[in-house]
């Protein structure tokens, strides 16, 4: 007994020391907050998770990690995921770019390990997961509308720039018409350490989140460098937040983390390395307010060319619940963000319900000519015509540096359309192309067909010589840190345009609701009858003569009797 106690003594201590000793996690977690215009304004989350694990080794013990991601990483091989749900359409001409850039709806794009054996049943099975643990719609990503582009994503995280990226190991699905509720947010917010219970997190009420013009929710998860030598590598999870309030809906320009969240941050996590709160102050020149809180410290940010001022409170440093917020002391005057350097927008062309085009106008607003990628995936039932194709510039007709058309087939693939075109500077670019609308089987049509049938948004890629704003993920960290006084020449943005609604031939699906309700009046009135006859039971009915001749007799009575009183 004392010898079984012994060694049940050693074992508890080896695990205990096995978990003492185990890989570093560093936690931090940031808000930015930015007015876009006058109103408007930005919000932004950003949960940072660094987990120093061996790549084969994702089943040891980590203290933030959710561990339900690591074994994924580790059952399906992947080497980067990139998850966004979206509710709204970011206005980049009005509103600049976004921390995270987002496309409506559902969106899912991941690298896969070069040893992996089957890509495509791994990301049927790894779509299936993640339609379980955010409760999403990804179960209904398939090959249909999956695709891998060639030009458009690069990973993001480590990468051996000696070898050429090999698209086949990258997969691309979107769902234009994902609805994004509660349902996706509380699943999201159970992967973070603190479960939204006390940091940033707790300001993430599901009943003024909803309630935005635009709201997306993000999951970025990729492979990153310790150092410049990169002598050792981090697992990163991003967790991301974006949030656009109006003004008009909260009923004035003064805004404050009450108003938003309807109510202030909740001490701060216990888990979290850092926890601090960003205000972008850069517009407080042209139109003046006055912070609610003082300030921690100021920053000023130097990116691509553009300065911008901050103030940066520390939530651990406050302690307790508090709020922050600004009051403005004048009118609006002029617009706060400056004209994005390149947006687009897409759309639909042509008449009836046989032939139509798909068009997407791309503004260059640089001083100088820019390289667009544009990505479509268009689905299978509009039939495209690659002749049709049209590139054109103030009626002048441009030629594509690059074009990759992989065509779809009918219930089997979508169209895959890449386009690597130089716009001239201060053009906007017209690129449109024919299709044909498709018949379908009467067993296709979903349940609200007059509704319309889903286009996936476009995606613009290009690498910007000079950055006015946050565009997109940082290469080297988390969001707002890292980003100061960045020195880099260029910034790759990528942006989404619209989702496109349109209406295929469709039968009139009244007339066989009216036949099967008649069909059905027909029958039950049939039945009744039909059942009775089969199934009722005949009985003879013998007649009693007596009674008969009883009767008779009573009546011949009363007549003779009627006429003797007379």
């Amino acid at each position: 007994m004392e010898s079984t106690m012994h060694y049940a003594l050693i074992f508890f201590v080896f695990i205990l020391l096995k978990l003492c000793v185990t890989q570093e996690d560093i936690f931090t977690e940031e808000l930015l907050i930015k007015p876009l215009n006058t109103d408007t304004v930005y919000s932004h989350f950003h949960f940072t998770i660094k987990w120093e694990t061996p790549d084969s080794d994702f089943s040891s013990h980590s203290k933030v990690f959710p561990r339900i991601l690591g074994e994924l990483i580790e059952r399906f091989n992947v080497l980067e995921l990139h998850i966004s749900l979206t509710n709204g359409l970011w206005r980049y001409e009005k509103w600049g770019y976004p921390v995270v850039n987002a496309g409506p709806g559902g969106e899912i794009w991941s690298w896969f390990k070069e040893n992996t054996i089957s890509i495509d049943k791994n990301w049927k099975e790894l779509t299936s997961v993640l339609s379980g643990l955010l409760c999403a719609s990804f179960n209904f990503i398939d090959e249909t509308n999956t695709i891998s582009p060639e030009f458009s994503f690069r990973p993001q995280g480590v990468f051996d720039g000696s070898q050429s990226v090999n698209s086949s190991y990258l997969k691309y699905a979107s769902l234009p018409r994902e609805i994004v509720c509660t349902e996706n947010l509380t699943p999201w917010k159970k992967l973070l350490p603190c479960n939204a219970k006390t940091g940033l997190g707790s300001l993430l009420n599901s009943g003024y989140i909803h309630n935005t013009k635009y709201h997306s929710l993000g999951l970025h998860l990729r492979r990153i460098c310790s150092d410049k030598l990169c002598t050792k590598t981090y697992l990163e999870l991003q967790q991301t937040v974006s949030l656009v309030y109006d003004s008009k809906t909260l009923g004035a320009r003064n805004w404050s983390l009450m108003k938003f969240f309807g109510q202030g941050v909740l001490n701060s996590c216990e888990l979290a390395n850092s926890s601090t709160i960003y205000i972008d102050i850069t517009s407080n020149s042209s139109n003046p307010f006055r912070l609610t809180y003082k300030p921690d410290g100021f920053i000023t940010s130097i990116r691509g060319g553009s300065v911008r001022e901050f103030v940066k409170y520390d939530v651990v440093k406050n302690g307790g619940a508090f709020s922050v917020g600004v009051d403005y002391l004048t009118k609006p005057e002029i617009a706060i963000t400056s004209p994005s350097l390149i947006y687009a927008h897409q759309y639909l062309s042509g008449y009836g319900k046989e032939n139509g085009g798909l068009v997407v106008k791309i503004t260059n607003n640089h001083w100088s000519h820019l390289d667009v990628v544009l990505l479509q995936n268009i689905p299978w039932y509009l039939q495209l015509y690659l002749h049709t194709l049209k590139i054109t510039v103030s009626g002048k007709e441009l030629k594509p540096i690059k074009l990759k058309f992989i065509p779809g087939k009918l219930r089997t693939r979508y169209h895959q359309l890449e386009i690597l075109v130089r716009i001239p500077a201060k053009s906007i670019a017209r690129v449109s192309v024919n299709f044909d609308y498709t018949f379908l089987k009467w067993q296709e049509y979903p349940p609200d067909a007059n509704h319309g049938f889903y286009i996936p948004s476009a995606i613009i890629s290009c690498h910007l010589p000079l950055a006015r704003d946050f565009t997109g993920l940082p290469q080297d960290g988390t969001m707002i840190r890292d980003s100061f006084n960045a020195s880099r020449s260029g910034y790759l943005v990528q942006i989404r345009t619209e989702t496109l609604i349109v209406t295929l031939p469709t039968p009139d699906f009244s007339m066989p609701y009216n036949v099967i309700c008649l069909a059905c009046t027909v029958v039950a009135l049939a039945f009744g009858p039909l059942h009775n006859i089969t199934t009722k039971r005949f009985i003879l009915k013998v007649k009693d003569n007596q009674n008969i001749i009883d009767k008779v007799k009573r009546i011949l009575k009363l007549s003779f009797k009627k006429s003797g009183d007379k």
